[in-house]
């Protein structure tokens, strides 16, 4: 699929701008926190606590992602990203935090060709989970580093990369007042698999929420992606503006309070 793009300076990128991805994320985050003897929380500080892929809380985050204008034929891609972010306690200074991204894509043909190239698919996408190592007590500075992995568990190969991949993560991250701002950066490399997609590509997604109340948010969320084995004088750069409108619908699971 053939995307504008330029030079830049002497490391000579071809910047390929996907675009404005508008994706309205909507559906449930249930929440699963212990109750004893804690102040009840409000909907906006439970939510705050969603968008931090490193806190101490069990919560299963439906994200509905439509990528308008996507291809030569100008189509709309639809992914439901299921991303159970579940802490493991360490230690008394460490938690292990687990985040599973489960894509499941519904892709039109996006460009002319053989239909087994350009057809349209849909099913499970490649599933994605993250390990992250993060302090017990962080402050005002959170963060967490760890391993990811991308497996193969496409169900058709135009929605995966038939390999499987993986590579170091980070994420760091601040709360002040309704604002969430921070950054998660990853590079993964293809170890084995079955398809002739071999892999070495950085994903670089910093974002920016502001809590409105009640549970609503607003969040920016630029993905920046890396392709380290396109040819050397044209490396792949691509980003995509992503805006979503979340919130609304929070679900605690937690026992009841005892007197």
């Amino acid at each position: 699929m053939n995307r504008p793009g330029g030079r830049i300076g002497l490391a000579q990128l071809r910047i390929a701008v996907v675009g404005l991805t508008a994706a309205l994320a909507f559906g449930m985050t249930l929440t699963v926190r212990a109750a004893h003897g804690a102040a009840e929380e409000s909907a906006t500080e439970l939510a705050k606590k969603t968008q931090n892929p490193v806190a101490d809380l069990i919560s299963v985050p439906f994200q509905s992602n439509f990528n308008f204008n996507t291809g030569t034929k100008g189509a709309t891609v639809y992914v439901l990203n299921v991303q159970p972010v579940i802490p493991i306690h360490l230690s008394r200074e460490w938690n292990l935090i687990t985040r599973i991204v489960t894509p499941i894509i519904n892709q039109p043909s996006l460009f002319d060709g053989p239909d087994r190239i350009s057809g349209s698919a849909w099913g499970l996408g490649d599933v994605n989970p993250s390990f992250f190592l993060s302090p017990v007590r962080a402050g005002a500075f959170i963060w967490g580093v760890g391993p990811t992995f991308t497996l193969p568990t496409a169900t058709d190969s135009k929605l995966g990369s038939d390999q499987f991949s993986l590579g170091p993560t980070a994420v760091a991250l601040t709360m002040q007042g309704p604002w969430v701002v921070g950054a998660l950066i990853n590079n993964q490399w293809s170890v084995t698999g079955w398809g002739d997609k071999d892999v070495n590509q950085m994903l670089l997604q910093p974002f920016v929420n502001y809590n409105i109340g009640d549970g609503w948010y607003l969040t920016s969320s630029p993905i920046m992606t890396a392709n380290w084995k396109a040819e050397s004088a044209s490396r792949n750069f691509e980003v995509a503006a992503l805006f979503h409108l979340s919130g609304g619908s929070v679900v605690r699971l937690a026992p009841p309070v005892q007197d």
